[in-house]
């Protein structure tokens, strides 16, 4: 590796060039990189709901749906604005009590059971259907200009508009969350390091390696809109360990080779690979095992963020020592005295108190475990928006004026008989907490005489092969009650029909629930595996992966938090923060090997590690602690503040237990790890306590 750290000594000019000279394609690639902001998109291609949503849009030509609220309005106006919005490009078609009976046919002639569903007080409703998906950017534009056309006394309501307002709020934030990451990380590393200008660098750099990132999101055609809100903050605080780790290392180095600048960082490199190869590949695989997941967010957060590990190394072996050598002067001209003192005496407090610790630790896992498995887990979307957004706003008033929380949609095939398919339909609406059920018989089964029902509403609700059915539902989308109404609804359209579909967003929820439950556990076991045998291939040791595991202790917490933070606690922390105990393992190893005693080596590598681990949490939490704050997206929100916090939890496991741990498992580790401990040096060690002990 030495030879490799030459090079990059020898040629820093032109590497610095190339790198600048990277910077275009990647801010190009970024900007032209689709972003979906629908959750729902990333289940399962080949499950019922889903495969019925592609029916929908096959057969229907509807692709999303919405709720349209008017209040105080009259029928001539919203006649009016009908109009107006079956005229927005994209809008398939709008359903008012018109579209089945002329509105000149008068009030008090409509059957009260059909007004009822389109009217409330002084509120009405239509539906309205879009000829292209829920997240498409065509659904979207329509729905901004419905906005625009409707005015302030009607409600705009479902997934599509969530889905826009979840990109409005998101495109307004996330150039914050990069702003506020950088800032105080730079305030940390102001602070900690010894030099007010070497932040600068740390950023520059690393800010390269999340460019080239998100640039390289262009070959993936798209990425979901937690990955471009997470993923640069998330690769600022992994990979911010690496240029902390070179640092110290061409420190070291500088003292070694008595200010050999170019001989120091070139070994610096090398030192720097041997340490971080190890650690990145952990974290890799954490990010990596993501991708297991059928719900294909994981794949896609896992993919980007796996690549931004690889882009963060290369630079930090590259780019940021070119940098260190080219402005070295500047560099040296802004040294400090660093705010953390030195902490040896730590070292030798905590491998005599070890015993302390361990009891500490045993005592709190109990309750840590408990906590983290009765921790409350939402899978609305809704309730991770701000209340005061236009949807949910919408939506809490469908609640209120029409007893509606979710609309379910069945699909049946279309030669079933208008006699099954009413009774079908009144079976539904006999279910507790169903408000209606609407389809095509069920209309021409009523008072409405045949001849009032317009030809185009056989187009709306009914295709060669499948009939559409609407149910409103009082139960929230992913509430027990809603799932379990879901179950009897599938049982009551199976009895009629076995091919029917239930579709909607409240079963694909529920789908959901029960796909990432089983996701989420999976991709723990893998990356655990994963990083078991990275370490054991590493260290060439069966005894410290153990060891390791042990390390992801979740905060004893009662706060309810989105599906997704499971990922959080099972895979990107584990994978993030096994960097510390890398770190101090490599230094365990190294003075074993030379055959110091086990208590000096422990205190040697703790001492020489401390302060680096304490400078990369401390970033780690400031970066993903200030975002989180911020954020007015719960997930969001929810995502940082638990890794702000497990980067603390892991500083403090890192620094106090996993010393612990060496000081009672030494001679296990020893006998279980190559290139530990000779034999020889195990004798004389024990010859050498022996003498003391006389």
């Amino acid at each position: 590796m030495i030879q490799f750290g030459k090079k990059v000594v020898k040629y820093r000019i032109p590497i610095l060039v190339i790198s600048f000279l990277l910077l275009i394609p990647s801010v190009f690639g970024m900007i032209s990189t689709r972003v979906n902001y629908d959750m729902l998109y990333y289940l399962p291609k080949d499950i019922e709901t889903m495969i019925g949503q592609d029916i929908l849009m096959e057969d229907f030509g509807k692709g999303a749906f919405s709720l349209f609220m008017t209040q105080g309005m009259s029928s001539k106006d919203i006649i009016s604005l009908k109009q107006k919005i079956e005229q927005v490009e994209h809008v398939e078609s709008v359903v008012w009590y018109d579209t089945i009976l002329d509105s000149s046919v008068p009030m008090e002639l409509i059957p009260e059971n059909y007004l009822s569903k389109f009217q409330s007080g002084d509120m009405d409703l239509m539906a309205i259907f879009f000829d292209d998906t829920t997240s498409a950017d065509t659904t979207m534009n329509a729905i901004e200009e419905i906005r625009s056309i409707a005015g302030k006394q009607t409600f705009l309501s479902g997934m599509s508009a969530v889905v826009t307002d979840t990109k409005n709020l998101s495109n307004q934030e996330t150039p914050i969350y990069v702003l506020i990451a950088v800032i105080l990380s730079c305030i940390v590393l102001a602070l900690t390091m010894d030099s007010w200008l070497l932040p600068l660098f740390f950023m520059l750099s690393i800010g390269m390696a999340i460019l080239y990132n998100l640039g390289s999101n262009y070959f993936l055609g798209e990425i979901s809109y937690v990955t471009k809100a997470l993923s640069a903050v998330l690769q600022l605080g992994v990979t911010m360990d690496y240029s902390i780790f070179l640092w110290h290392s061409y420190s070291e180095q500088k003292q070694r080779f008595n200010g050999d600048k170019e001989r120091a960082m070139a070994h610096a490199i090398s030192n720097t690979i041997t340490s971080v190869v190890g650690s990145s590949i952990t974290t890799v695989a954490g990010f990596i095992a993501l991708c297991f997941m059928s719900f294909t967010l994981g794949k896609d957060l896992g993919i980007v963020m796996a690549k931004g590990v690889v882009f963060g190394v290369l630079g930090c072996i590259t780019i940021l020592p070119s940098m260190l050598l080219v402005f070295d002067r500047a560099v040296e001209k802004t040294t400090h005295r660093p705010l953390i003192p030195d902490l040896g005496s730590l070292a030798t407090i905590i491998s005599k108190h070890y015993f302390i610790f361990i009891t500490i630790f045993l005592a709190m896992l109990a309750p840590a475990i408990y906590g983290y498995t009765h921790t409350d887990v939402y899978y609305n979307l809704d309730e991770t928006l701000p209340k005061d957004l236009d949807s949910i706003m919408a939506n809490t008033k469908l609640s209120e004026s029409f007893h509606m929380n979710s609309v379910h949609m069945v699909l049946a095939d279309s030669s079933l008989s208008p006699k099954d398919t009413i009774s079908m339909m009144n079976e539904m609406k006999s279910q507790d907490g169903v408000s209606f059920a609407l389809g095509f018989d069920s209309m021409v089964g009523t008072a409405i005489p045949k001849e009032l029902i317009p030809n185009k509403i056989s187009h709306l609700l009914k295709s060669d092969r499948w009939q559409l059915i609407l149910v409103g539902s009082e139960y929230k989308t992913a509430s027990e009650e809603v799932n379990q109404q879901i179950n009897v609804l599938n049982s009551i359209v199976k009895k009629y029909d076995n091919n029917a579909m239930l579709i909607g967003e409240a079963p694909c929820t529920k789908d959901l629930i029960e796909i990432t439950d089983k996701d989420f556990k999976v991709v723990s076991a893998v990356s655990i595996c994963a990083i078991f045998f990275i370490i054991v291939f590493v260290f060439r040791s069966i005894s410290l992966p153990v060891i390791f595991i042990n390390m992801g202790i979740p905060c004893y917490t009662h706060t309810s938090l989105p599906f997704i933070a499971s990922i959080v606690i099972g895979t990107i922390q584990l994978g993030a923060t096994v960097d510390y105990a890398i770190l101090m393992t490599n230094r365990y190893k190294k003075e074993r090997s030379n055959g110091v005693s086990k208590q000096a080596s422990i205190q040697t590598a703790l001492a020489a590690s401390i302060k680096s681990v304490m400078v990369s949490a401390f970033c780690f939490f400031a970066a993903t602690f200030g975002v989180g704050l911020y954020s007015n997206i719960d997930m969001i929100s929810s995502l940082c503040t638990l890794m702000a916090r497990g980067a603390i939890i892991s500083m403090f496991v890192v620094l106090l237990l996993l010393p612990s741990l060496f000081m009672v498992f030494d001679r296990v580790i020893c006998a279980t790890s190559l290139h530990f401990s000779s034999d020889k040096k195990r004798i004389s060690e024990r010859s050498t306590e022996t003498v003391s002990a006389h």
